[in-house]
């Protein structure tokens, strides 16, 4: 169990919340939401006593497993060790014992090292190395990993590594910042297995909605300053948050109206025989005074992207005999694909696999080794890089004003303006430089940007990472909406769902095109 008391928490006059009392309970699995920059990831920071609180108190069980995010610090640790790193008394344990079997043997090393194996013995040490490889591999991560350094491995698989780490010894409770980032969907669903049979306290911040719909029992909603628990998940979560607060609306409207008429009453007798009347209604009028509403301070960007009067062919790319290597490694095999007109496809599949190299080499970002990509009549491409620092460069100290301006010169003030409103940036945000940008607000921006230019023919790489639940889902009805083609790789299946009407699919070194919604992919598997 988890319990907060107080908790306050306040960045110079800002308030990000205050007063936080909540009771996270044994057995159940809690999604902590909010929009970017409502202050989750502070609040597990606070929970785990690596940020301090302005105000307030937290009381924690004994095992907590926490998801890292400083790979650097463990880049030179072997990947089996950095798993048995999450129970921190067995490492010790473990590091301790290492270090006096390289001394000389006395009668106090001996009486040490015996107290050590007593240590291990009650936290599983025996079973540590098969316990973490039993974890690296539902994780999806290849043996072969196992024995090599955090630095030697690929970046998305350090990730996982991490978020095995969390999982191991068996904590109390666990507490997950964003889990999925960098799983593909079978890791994804291994993690979800994992964690509804989980018997501890689960805490976790995710903007995959699916995710959380499959996992959470409650919903700890951050908003109006303060943490509301919701029962049930988080679509369930927006139903009765919404009634909530239709109900307050509407109970403050009748207040209101009854208000109106008692200081009608008061207005017309207040100097007349009716005193005692008078001070009756009076003193209703202060009973009856609204309560008031703050604020909620989540906010949905408005994504619409406009099609190119021109309209393309109805061939609109053309993937021939396409190959991709990088020195030995064949990413991209004798793969051919026609694209036509008006297609929504979802592209899906492990990460490593090559989405990326082939939205590149469709873009025209990449050139392919053998095979040729061909492009049909009048198509033009609007690309969205996984990688932002591809499109946005931030060492450039240009606002966002003037670097929407050389995306498109002509365009008038207003129009730039519109542009960075639909994606939330208003007033002096607008002059914000690129260097102090967040990820999710980089992803605004470059989303601003396609909006504000024509094209009939988007491709997206991981358009969702760093947006927010509520961004995502504007994204997903911008993509349904968009007149054009779409080509977008996600591990989102809400996002997926939400616009893709044909899925293709990274299964091994082969490539399969399935002519349906993702559902009904997954339904065929």
């Amino acid at each position: 169990m988890i319990t907060l008391k107080d908790i306050s928490k306040s960045i110079g006059s800002r308030i990000l919340f205050e007063k936080i009392c909540a009771t996270f309970s044994s057995g159940n699995r809690y999604g902590l939401t909010g929009p970017n920059g409502s202050g989750k990831s502070t609040l597990l920071k606070i929970i785990m006593g690596v940020e301090e609180a302005t105000t307030g108190s937290v009381s924690l069980p004994k095992k907590i497993g926490f998801l890292k995010q400083d790979i650097e610090a463990f880049k030179n640790f072997v990947v089996r060790d950095v798993v048995i790193m999450g129970n921190t008394t067995l490492w010790k344990a473990l590091c301790e014992r290492d270090s006096l079997y390289e001394q000389e043997m006395t009668d106090s090393i001996g009486m040490r090292l015996g107290e050590l194996e007593e240590i291990i013995s009650e936290e599983n040490g025996y079973s540590a190395e098969a316990d973490a490889e039993s974890l690296l591999y539902g994780m999806g991560i290849e043996e072969e990993f196992y024995g090599k350094k955090m630095g030697e491995i690929p970046l998305d698989l350090q990730f996982r590594v991490l978020l095995c780490q969390a999982l191991f010894g068996q904590p109390d409770a666990l507490l997950l910042d964003e889990p999925t980032n960098h799983l593909d969907l079978h890791s994804i669903g291994w993690l979800e297995e994992f964690l509804i049979s989980y018997p501890g306290t689960v805490i976790v911040v995710s903007h995959d909605r699916h995710f959380l719909n499959a996992v959470t029992t409650h919903i700890a909603d951050i908003d109006y300053d303060t943490l509301i628990v919701y029962p049930g998940n988080y679509d369930e979560m927006i139903v009765a948050k919404s009634s909530s607060r239709e109900q307050a609306e509407s109970e403050n409207k009748s207040k209101e109206k009854k208000i109106a008429q008692l200081r009608e009453f008061v207005s017309k007798f207040g100097a007349g025989t009716r005193a005692s009347q008078v001070q009756s209604r009076l003193r209703e009028i202060n009973r009856l005074q609204p309560q008031e509403l703050k604020k909620s301070n989540i906010q949905r960007p408005f994504i619409r992207f406009k099609s190119l009067e021109k309209e393309s062919g109805k061939i609109v790319i053309t993937a021939d005999h396409l190959c991709k290597s990088y020195d030995d490694n064949h990413v991209i095999k004798n793969f051919s694909l026609e694209i036509l007109k008006g297609s929504k496809i979802g592209v899906i599949g492990n990460n490593g696999q090559g989405k990326t190299t082939l939205l590149k080499l469709l873009a025209g970002v990449l050139v392919p080794t053998s095979g040729k990509v061909l492009y049909g009549h009048e198509t033009s491409i609007g690309y969205f890089a996984q990688n932002h620092l591809e499109i946005v460069d931030k060492s450039q100290k240009l606002s966002l004003f003037d670097w929407l301006k050389e995306k498109k010169e002509k365009a008038y003030d207003q129009e730039i303006r519109g542009a960075l409103g639909k994606m939330l940036f208003s007033g002096d945000d607008a002059f914000k430089e690129l260097p102090a940008l967040s990820g999710g607000e980089t992803a605004r921006l470059i989303l601003a940007s396609l909006m504000l230019r024509e094209f009939n023919t988007l491709i997206l790489d991981e358009p969702n990472n760093h947006l927010d639940l509520e961004a995502v889902s504007a994204l997903g009805v911008g993509l349904s909406e968009f007149k054009g083609t779409v080509l977008v790789a996600s591990h989102d299946r809400d996002l997926i769902s939400s616009f893709a009407t044909q899925i293709l699919v990274f299964e091994g070194h082969t490539l399969r095109f399935f002519d349906g919604p993702l559902d009904d992919y997954l339904a065929s598997l």
